[in-house]
């Protein structure tokens, strides 16, 4: 099921979590923490404040605390998230 994650286990007081992005897009979401975004395979188009960031296999990129972000169409791969 597409974005339907994991949680691996904890670190630091974070969670590992795992998922398989199936080129489906994802809601707007907010939090109250920052979250990191680590692409193992594939690629994730990242909305941000109006604009997408292509997120390659093995990059990875954190979105601050109360940043606004979405996940757009075409996002495919393994991606691990790092939160609380």
């Amino acid at each position: 099921m597409a974005w339907h994650s994991k949680v691996l286990g904890r670190a630091a007081g974070a969670n590992l979590k795992v998922l398989r992005m199936d080129g489906s897009a994802y809601p707007d979401e907010t939090h109250d923490f920052d979250e990191a975004l680590l692409v193992i395979d594939g690629r994730m188009n990242l909305l941000m404040q109006g604009h997408v960031v292509v997120v390659e296999a093995g990059e990875l990129i954190i979105v601050p605390a109360g940043l606004p972000h979405a996940v757009a169409p075409g996002s495919n791969g393994t991606l691990v998230i790092i939160d609380r």
